[in-house]
């Protein structure tokens, strides 16, 4: 089953459920500002590192960010096709209401 041409729906769900958890929805914003370390994101969010480390798996494993290695620290991006493709899963659930005329009776 596919929710819009390009979109399965197996796909639509691992990203909405790594959507689904606070701390990845502020991890998502912090990365709006553009790339950081793994070291400024665990300071931002006081968060230990495992549970970070955690967090960020998820978030790359949906395709919503990217990774980055400099040496011994990883830096981390939003992946905008990611969240393009999240964005059109969204999209693909709008549903132009029906005239309650022609609505369908039960």
């Amino acid at each position: 089953m596919v929710l819009a041409p390009s979109i399965p729906v197996a796909r639509a769900a691992a990203v909405f459920q790594a959507l689904s958890d606070e701390k990845r929805l502020r991890i998502l914003g912090l990365l709006v500002g553009g790339e950081q370390c793994v070291c400024e994101l665990t300071e931002a969010l006081d968060l230990p590192q495992s549970l970070l480390s955690f967090h960020l798996k998820a978030l790359k494993a949906a395709g919503l960010v990217a990774d980055r290695r400099d040496g011994r620290w990883v830096h981390y991006s939003l992946r905008p096709s990611g969240l393009e493709e999240a964005k059109d899963a969204l999209d693909a659930l709008v549903v132009e209401p029906i005239p309650r005329a022609k609505a369908a009776r039960c």
